[in-house]
């Protein structure tokens, strides 16, 4: 029946290399089982609610992409997306949860109109290279801010508006020897560095009195806070347009890179040879409207899972032992429930440094490509929002293009991006 269902033979690998691959792709990405609710729970939204939400959106998602696309790739509720619903589109614009998750359901429906219409390929196709490197870089540096923040090492000041933390209180102490484990374990390419370093600090914080041990095990939390909560006649307000063209454009850029990114490595994509494509756009794209009915933020395609490929995984069953996984995690609400902000903090940090890798893809020797992507970049911290970041971006570089007479190098998806965000600007504003 495994052989029937993922061509094990055809893709030259077997059942147990494949079962390796999944647990291994399993332990780099389920950090994310402790940070999202600990992000989202800081809209309102109850945290054993999403914690089950987060494992069932990513045993759902990871199902479709191992069953229909038969593909090694784990799926899970996205760094960066999660923090923009939470922190920019709930704290700062004041929306409710509810409507954001309304928003998560259209764009996820936006989405998958993209995807089958072709529309996808297209901007993708018409994106800079440049942007689609700041977007990720930018995203990394507003994770980075709100890890400082959640781990104390980043306060606010009346005069320079932030500053440092006090380094003597034992929370920040912790979230310092949380990034050096995890930092250390991983340049030592230990499987699930970043878990260990969370689970490390939660236990030390435990021990030393500083949060409560709620114990490991116990049966699922219920879902009925979360589940099917999305207000999606709220959605449709005005105000909200550019929060759903923001989803959108992270969803298409970050999802469809991370997919043909991880494929590739494992040969999966080869010119002139047919692929799964099609289908893993598809998994993706249906992932985050049942994500947002279950009561989490956008679900994307995760690339740990090249940590699974390097393993040796090479079809779906990697996949489906990476939901079958996720669904065992239900059983632990307890301890996720144990785990302070500052020991996810660290796992934050970590992750935000390695998306201000993709600095090194900007050209910087062209100020028309390098000056829209650093202000990408910059404003997304700055202002604490990934829309803003997205917005002068795209309108900085097709208005520098212009000025310098290129307009016309600029593919049609980047103009209708930027008068997007001009018309947001100009008529939405809130």
């Amino acid at each position: 029946m495994l052989e029937r269902l993922f061509k094990l033979c055809e893709n030259k690998t077997t059942v147990r290399t494949e079962v390796i691959a999944g647990v291994t792709t399993f332990l780099t990405m389920s950090y994310i089982i402790f940070v999202n609710p600990d992000i989202l729970s800081s809209t309102g939204m109850d945290r054993n609610a999403v914690f089950v939400a987060t494992c069932l959106a990513a045993a759902l998602g990871s199902l479709v992409m191992g069953l229909v696309a038969n593909w090694p790739i784990g799926m899970a509720p996205g760094m960066g997306l999660n923090a923009f619903f939470a922190f920019t589109v709930v704290a700062a614009m004041g929306f409710t949860w509810q409507q954001a998750l309304g928003a998560v359901f259209i764009s996820g429906v936006i989405f998958f109109i993209l995807t089958v219409t072709g529309v996808r390929s297209w901007l993708i196709a018409g994106i800079p290279q440049s942007l689609r490197a700041a977007i990720a870089a930018g995203i990394g540096l507003f994770l980075g801010i709100i890890a400082l923040k959640n781990a104390g090492i980043v306060v606010d000041n009346p005069a320079t508006l932030v500053g440092l933390g006090n380094l003597h209180q034992p929370g920040v102490l912790l979230a310092i020897l949380g990034f050096f484990i995890i930092a250390g374990l991983d340049a030592l390419k230990v499987r699930g560095s970043i878990l260990i370093g969370i689970l490390a600090v939660t236990v030390l914080s435990i021990l030393f009195g500083l949060s409560p041990f709620q114990g490991v095990f116990s049966a699922p939390p219920s879902l009925a806070p979360t589940f099917m909560q999305l207000d999606l006649m709220g959605a449709l307000h005005v105000g909200i347009f550019h929060v759903i063209l923001v989803f959108v454009l992270v969803e298409v850029f970050d999802a469809t890179g991370t997919l043909i990114g991880v494929a590739k490595r494992a040969g999966l994509i080869e010119p002139g040879k047919p692929s799964n494509l099609g289908k893993a756009l598809f998994a993706d794209s249906t992932a985050i409207v049942a994500g947002s009915m279950l009561g989490t933020s956008s679900t994307t395609a995760y690339v740990e899972s090249a940590s699974g490929v390097q393993a040796g995984g090479r079809t779906g069953l990697t996949a489906v032992v990476i939901a079958v996984l996720f669904l065992a995690a239900l059983f632990i609400s307890p301890l996720a429930g144990s785990v302070p902000a500052y020991a996810t903090a660290p796992a934050l940090l970590y992750v935000a440094g390695l998306m201000m890798h993709e600095l090194v893809d900007i050209d910087w020797s062209d100020v028309t490509e390098s000056t829209p992507a650093a202000l990408t970049a910059l404003a997304m911290p700055l202002t604490y929002s990934i829309a803003n970041g997205l917005a002068f971006g795209f309108i900085s570089y097709v208005v520098l293009k212009a000025i310098t007479g290129k307009a016309r190098s600029v593919h049609p998806a980047t103009w209708l991006v930027a008068a997007l965000f001009v018309i947001r600007f100009a008529f939405f504003a809130e």
